[in-house]
């Protein structure tokens, strides 16, 4: 399963959305720095709104929803790539993950201690996106060391690693992160195996106060955090109060929207924040369904059928025949099965259909392939 890390300074809010985002109380959130130092993790449902009438369709009612993994990291801190803070083990942890959520303050509260003494998101980004660039030169500097022997004995791969490297070092030693490097086609598996920390699809959530929801151009930390982000990282900036959300957790759904009525917020931001991660990590969603259950399932954007079908069972794959496939908006608008199939909606596809997302999938197979 794939895993979002959630990253910071010390007292943003980190530990507090990661308990809105999994609903649960595992990750301690308190008033001093490293209050985590063990990584919570949780696995989140991704809200699907088709997956309720898919159901009412298929007359099932167990609901399956897809879902990906959530890690609350410990706080960052100047220094962190050389060992400040217990920075070492928290950006390997950082380095286990697949997509970040760096969650920036952009609230005032006199009452919860800033590490920084004031609340300044950029410089605050500028501090979490220096320790990661640092980290990963540090790690470039010694593959470039091992890929120069490798390359005395004509390895063309540890070659082609040199020169990426060579490309890559004054990029970051420009403090720029690699994820806006121009990397070609040809060089993208090889940046990919690198692991480095600064590459990593990052959404900025910009945590402010309850009563900036209700107006959060208000807000102007999110309007520079929003042109920062896009300006200068190539990522995408989302407002949100993570203690809302938290509280929000607490209560059943109805209860919710009572209460952002009260406080005149019309969505929770939690949602939006678990989709567009999913978005990040280039995830799409297929369907299947029985006379038990409607499921999601998540797979990588351009998954070939026989590989999908071997998330459901290897004999799935190892026998694919045909994908028998309608997307779900066909399906919703023919009203049922039936009517779909006499509508010419559904259609068989072979072993090269990429799954598209929203398609709901019968895989036929031979039981007896080997």
């Amino acid at each position: 399963m794939l895993q979002t890390g959630i990253v910071g300074l010390p007292n943003v809010g980190k530990s507090t959305l990661f308990n809105a985002v999994t609903k649960t109380r595992k990750a301690a959130a308190a008033n001093y720095p490293f209050c985590t130092i063990e990584p919570n993790v949780g696995v989140v449902k991704v809200p699907d709104d088709r997956l309720k009438p898919l159901a009412e369709i298929t007359q099932n009612d167990i609901v399956i929803p897809a879902a990906i993994e959530f890690k609350d990291i410990a706080g960052l801190v100047k220094g962190a790539n050389k060992g400040e803070g217990l920075g070492n083990r928290f950006l390997a942890q950082i380095r286990e993950c697949h997509a970040l959520i760096q969650v920036v303050r952009c609230f005032e509260d006199d009452d919860i201690v800033h590490p920084m003494g004031s609340v300044d998101p950029i410089r605050d980004i500028e501090i979490i996106n220096a320790e990661l660039i640092l980290a990963d030169i540090a790690s470039l500097e010694r593959k470039r060391d091992k890929f120069i022997k490798l390359s005395r004995g004509n390895d063309k791969v540890a070659r082609a690693g040199v020169e990426l490297i060579d490309k890559l070092l004054p990029h970051l030693n420009e403090g720029k992160p690699a994820n806006t490097w121009p990397v070609t086609h040809e060089e993208e598996a090889i940046l990919h195996s690198f692991f480095l920390l600064s590459s990593k699809p990052t959404l900025f959530a910009a945590n402010v106060a309850e009563e900036d929801l209700v107006d959060l151009e208000e807000n102007p930390n999110l309007g520079h955090v929003e042109q920062y982000a896009e300006r200068h990282l190539d990522s995408e900036c989302m407002g949100l109060s993570a203690r809302l959300e938290s509280e929000l957790g607490d209560l059943s759904g109805e209860e919710a929207k009572e209460f952002m009525a009260i406080l005149g917020v019309e969505n929770s931001g939690v949602s939006e924040l678990i989709r567009t991660v999913y978005r990040l990590l280039g995830l799409v969603t297929f369907f299947t369904h029985n006379e038990e259950e409607v499921r999601a399932w998540t797979i990588p954007q351009n998954t070939k059928a026989p590989r999908a079908a071997g998330l459901i069972h290897t004999d799935f794959e190892r026998g694919f025949i045909k994908a028998e496939v309608v997307s779900c908006h066909d399906l919703f608008a023919a009203g049922s099965g039936l009517a779909a199939r006499e509508a010419g909606a559904y259609r068989l596809e072979g072993k090269d259909y990429a799954i598209r997302d929203g398609d709901v999938v019968l895989f036929r197979f031979n039981p007896g392939a080997s």
